[in-house]
């Protein structure tokens, strides 16, 4: 017999259990061949005022592959009554030694301005942070990004 769920939760288990299936929330598609491709979270995705729906997970992996950055974040900043497409870089301090605050962030931007001009309109990116701080992580070391956009929020 196949048993899954949540261990001692039924509750949690139940909710995630639908029709026979396991639900995980993983977001991913199938190629020709029949592989899984894992995109994204389904409670990460950024829906957009006009319905876009935009993966942060796409968008940080571009932004990754820069020589300076150790960890990003792509989240929707509330603006009005929609959401601003945002980045929070955690850039390593020793690679900018001999420039200002001001300098890195115009530096980095350009390199944001870059990736842009390879997507679409609606995921480009239009507000950026930087720190050179880590962000608040999991045991496991992922990103609460929850606590990360409740910090952010707070401290603009």
């Amino acid at each position: 017999m196949l048993c899954f769920g949540y261990y001692e939760n039924e509750e949690a288990t139940n909710e995630v259990i639908i029709d026979g299936w396991f639900h995980t929330g993983d977001l991913g598609y199938f190629d020709k061949d029949g592989y899984l491709f894992i995109t994204g979270r389904k409670k990460n995705v950024i829906v957009l005022k006009n319905g876009k729906n935009i993966y942060p997970e796409e968008l940080e992996l571009l932004i990754n592959e820069l020589n300076y950055v150790q960890e990003s974040m792509v989240f929707g900043y509330p603006k009005d009554d929609d959401l601003l497409l945002s980045v929070k870089i955690v850039y390593n301090k020793e690679l900018f030694e001999n420039l200002s605050e001001e300098e890195i962030h115009n530096k980095i931007w350009q390199d944001i301005k870059q990736i842009n001009s390879g997507l679409t309109n609606y995921k480009h990116i239009k507000k950026l942070i930087i720190t050179d701080e880590p962000m608040i992580k999991t045991t496991t070391q992922k990103i609460k990004r929850f606590e990360e956009i409740k910090k952010i929020t707070q401290e603009i």
